[in-house]
Order: structure tokens, then C-alpha cells, then sequence
């Protein structure tokens, strides 16, 4: 069962927090993650010196590293640079590609890169990368948990209405949905929450949720709504018959992150989450009861 540690939002520049940062090395030493997510913002302004720490510290982590651009890894202020040249320094610093493929043992996980150069605050998943997600998990073996990273949300928060969903979120949940993929992974917001898609967007097949991960902001001073000027990150064991997320949150008398709340997810191959018979075999084996 493959093990993630999930950060993001670590905004390397003025709000960054050394001290969460070491403690999140400390925790990935102790409790050796087989993955690390890191959905994106690396940096506060797409500096060349955040991004050189950025990739500094990225690149002291001992397991493999799975990374997705954020709005913040966009030249905001510099005009030209953002139309012209928007992810130079991140191909340079952090990654080449912004859509990638990861296979791991049990695991196809898929980054896709939700920023627009254009509008950095806000998201979308273009037809192209539904395309490119849906051709990554059909060639993943069968058995396999499929996953997908972006930076910006696809879920609403449940209490921070001031926020909206990424361009096209309920149609790229869709599409999630018919290519199998069990779990969400995302950031942006500085503020954890953690769910399932049914709970955001009821559809047609109630059987088809996908677990939706949020993570806030790992390592600055910037968090949102319950989270404000907290720290948190995931811990994840993506299996088969089970997804467990465990929620930690920064305990600044003991300076570590510690765990805060713990979530158990059947995955899409669980057997117990396959219905029993049709809806009019469930009603007739319960009396007729509606």
C-alpha cells in the first residue's frame, strides 16, 4: 500500500517558516513516506532565488518527489514575463513538464497543471489535459489506485464560502469519475478540508465518489478560515480496499506537526462499496420500503 506525505503552499519568500520546514524533513525521515506530494506554490513572487531554495529543499527529501505548478510559481507582477515566458524558472528549477505521469507500485497518480498565466488567482483543467489524465489511466494496470494532483481545488471548502472551485471543476469531476480515479489531491487554498466528491457535487452514480484531499499551507504564516495562522499536511496510505488520510496540524508548544484527525475511504475496487442488486432488487429485499 503506497504511502504519501502531502504538503503544499510552502511559499519559499517573506512568509516562508524555516522552522515548519525542518519539521516537515524530520517527519519524512522518521515516518519514510514512499512519495511526496507537493501541490504546488513553491514560491511566494517566481523569483529565481525561491526557486533555487525551492528546489533546494525539494531535492533533500530521500523519496520520489511529485510536484504541480501553482498561481504563485506564475510571474505576477512581471507582465511580459507572465505572457511571454510564465513557467521559465519552474522548468528550470523544479520540473520540465507540467502534465506528468507517476507509476508507482499500486499507484498511477497523475499531475496536471491547473494554473492560468492569464488569471493566475484562478484554475481550470483544459479538455486537452481530461484527455491526457484518461490515457495515463488506461494504460495503468487494473489493480492500481489512480490518483490526481492539481493545485487549485475542485471541491468547495465547507466553511470558507468565499472561495470558488477552479474553471470546470464539476466537469473534470466527471470526468474523473468515468476514467476510475479514486483520489483528488490539491492546495491553493491554505485551508485542509477533506471529503468526498458526492458531498460537493451528487451525481448520477452514487457509488462513484472520489476522495478529495486538501492540504493548507505547510510552511508559512498565511493560513485561511480554521486555519488561520496554522500549518498542516496529509499523510496518506492509498490502497485497494482503503484510503486513510490522516490530517496533521503544526503544535507550536511541541514545534512538530502532529496528527489532528484520522479519515477512512473505501476505494473504487472495495468490495463492500459494490451495491448488492439493482435499486428495485434493494427495495423488494427491503419489503417495498422507499
Amino acid at each position: 500500500m503506497p504511502s504519501i506525505l502531502h504538503i503544499s503552499d510552502i511559499h519559499f519568500g517573506p512568509p516562508f517558516l524555516p522552522d515548519r520546514a525542518e519539521a516537515v524533513r524530520r517527519l519524512a525521515a522518521s515516518m519514510r513516506p514512499d512519495i511526496l506530494v507537493a501541490s504546488g506554490d513553491f514560491t511566494q513572487r517566481a523569483k529565481r532565488h525561491q526557486y533555487e531554495a525551492a528546489a533546494e529543499y525539494l531535492a533533500s527529501f530521500d523519496v520520489p518527489v511529485v510536484v504541480t505548478p501553482g498561481n504563485h510559481d506564475i510571474p505576477m507582477y512581471r507582465f511580459w514575463e507572465r505572457i511571454l515566458w510564465p513557467y521559465g524558472l519552474y522548468r528550470r528549477y523544479i520540473r520540465p513538464d507540467l502534465d506528468e505521469v507517476y507509476r508507482f507500485d499500486g499507484l498511477t497518480l497523475v499531475a496536471l497543471n491547473s494554473t492560468r498565466p492569464s488569471r493566475p488567482t484562478t484554475g481550470r483543467l483544459k479538455p486537452a489535459q481530461l484527455a491526457f489524465a484518461r490515457r495515463a489511466f488506461a494504460e495503468a494496470p487494473r489493480t492500481d489506485v489512480r490518483a490526481v494532483v492539481t493545485h487549485h481545488h475542485l471541491a468547495p471548502p465547507p466553511d470558507f464560502d468565499r472561495s470558488r472551485v477552479m474553471r470546470g471543476a464539476r466537469a473534470a469531476l466527471e470526468s474523473f469519475t468515468e476514467t476510475g480515479v479514486d483520489l483528488v489531491l490539491a492546495g491553493h487554498l491554505h485551508r485542509a478540508y477533506i471529503g468526498d466528491s458526492l458531498d460537493f457535487f451528487p451525481g448520477e452514480r452514487r457509488d462513484s465518489g472520489i476522495v478529495i484531499v486538501q492540504c493548507g499551507t505547510t510552511t508559512t504564516s498565511r493560513g485561511r478560515g480554521r486555519e488561520r495562522l496554522k500549518n498542516s499536511l496529509n499523510w496518506i496510505e492509498a490502497g485497494r480496499e482503503q484510503i486513510l488520510v490522516r490530517h496533521y496540524l503544526w503544535a507550536d508548544a511541541e514545534r512538530r506537526f502532529r496528527p489532528h484527525s484520522e479519515h477512512r475511504f473505501g476505494s473504487r475496487s472495495s468490495e463492500w462499496l459494490r451495491p448488492a442488486g439493482t435499486e428495485r432488487e434493494l427495495i423488494e429485499h427491503n419489503g417495498g420500503a422507499t
